[in-house]
């Protein structure tokens, strides 16, 4: 399942929804943005870098247990439905929403427009950090 950017919006105030950045950490932060006009993230959003769902080597998913543990910590006791996966333009949140998956915790959503999409109009809020 997909959200729009009007559904994100509208969402934003409410502890119904957890975003879960997949960029990298700089990114997320606002400090190093290279492919976008501004920097920062979704405000009330957390951060996993995609990445760290792989292996010491960057090569295959880490085991099961390991996944459901780290993403365990990120929902803090919500509910896997919950999440709205994102990143720089909709690709790599599809990692961590597989990610979810293989971890047995499924419904996660995609909202495909990502930062990109957000960022695009300055009247949406951001936050740095």
């Amino acid at each position: 399942m997909t959200l729009d950017v009007g559904q994100v919006l509208s969402s934003l105030q409410s502890q119904k929804m957890l975003i879960v950045d997949a960029r990298s950490p700089e990114r997320f932060r606002g400090e190093n943005e290279t492919l976008d006009p501004v920097g920062g993230h979704i405000p009330g959003a957390v951060n996993r870098f995609y990445f760290d769902n792989l292996d010491d080597d960057g090569c295959f998913f880490k085991p099961v247990a390991e996944l459901r543990a780290e993403f365990d910590a990120v929902l803090a006791g919500r509910p896997a439905e919950s999440v709205v996966q994102q990143c720089g333009s909709g690709v790599t949140a599809c990692h961590n929403l597989l990610a979810m998956e293989l971890a047995g915790l499924s419904g996660s959503k995609l909202y495909p427009g990502s930062w990109s999409e957000w960022c695009a109009d300055t009247s949406r809020p951001v936050a740095r950090g």
